[in-house]
């Protein structure tokens, strides 16, 4: 399971399946995870701040994540791209928020 908080800060738990980019698994729960690169780490519009205490068991961002992400609005030291994390069973009860666009 994950929690999710969308922009107006409703929380929202989902079960979801190991081994899949989250991306592909928020996006069609219409929360506010578009996905417009499907998942290529080129666009930003799946930006999440992850819970401070979740990112230690998060693989650190490769180049392409970084680079994307040093261009989104609003980057925080917490920020990611939900299409590059990909649910695992120690990440259970992983909570984030959908990052505003502007």
């Amino acid at each position: 399971m994950i929690i999710v908080h969308d922009r107006k800060d409703v929380r929202h738990e989902f079960d979801v399946p190991e081994g899949k980019a989250l991306m592909l698994q928020l996006r069609p729960k219409k929360i506010g995870i578009i996905g417009l690169c499907n998942g290529n780490a080129a666009c930003g519009t799946c930006h999440v701040y992850v819970e401070k205490e979740w990112l230690d068991r998060l693989p650190d961002p490769d180049e392409y994540e970084a680079e994307m992400l040093d261009e989104v609005a609003e980057r925080r030291e917490n920020s990611r791209l939900a299409c590059q994390i990909e649910y695992r069973a120690d990440l259970d009860g992983l909570e984030m928020t959908v990052a505003h666009r502007s």
